[in-house]
């Protein structure tokens, strides 16, 4: 029998997500969800023996083309999100965010598959277009950022 299809195992996707401030600006990603223009951090999925650290400045060049240095960890974030049509359960998310500083810009950097845009919102801004938010995890990581929520980096560990 598979892993996948034994009860007792469960496994949440693993992801990343960077809050990235500046002059009192939020740095988010608009993106197309099945149709939809939905509003994000630069976040995404964890790489095989791809250190957290390094998965959330890669996320952000990648979405953003922003270079960051990463100042903080915010804290990690379970989640399910409701189920699409036909599915019996919706997917669980664990996500790890961090905090940090624009670095440099690569305006010509080709962004992944499905990123319109990046760009800057107040923190008003950001929470009035909460109906566009990916997830309820978009303003939730930006308000525990807001409120001084930080941990040092070296509470996220790799080991080798």
């Amino acid at each position: 029998m598979p892993a996948t299809a034994d009860p007792r195992f469960w496994q949440p996707d693993v992801t990343v997500a960077t809050v990235v401030m500046d002059r009192g600006r939020v740095l988010c990603i608009e993106e197309r969800i099945e149709g939809r223009l939905v509003i994000n951090q630069p976040a995404g999925h964890l790489e095989p023996d791809e250190s957290l650290v390094h998965a959330a400045v890669r996320e952000t060049l990648e979405e953003s083309g922003w270079t960051v240095e990463l100042t903080g960890f915010i804290g990690s974030y379970l989640w399910k999100a409701p189920p699409r049509p036909g599915e019996d359960g919706g997917r669980h998310f664990l996500r790890f965010a961090f905090a940090a500083r624009p670095v440099s810009h690569d305006p010509a950097r080709v962004l992944d598959d499905g990123i319109e845009q990046a760009t800057w919102f107040t923190p008003a801004e950001l929470q009035a277009q909460a109906a566009r938010h990916r997830s309820p995890l978009v303003w939730q990581v930006v308000a525990d950022c807001l409120a001084g929520q930080r941990f040092p980096l070296s509470a996220v560990r790799q080991m080798p």
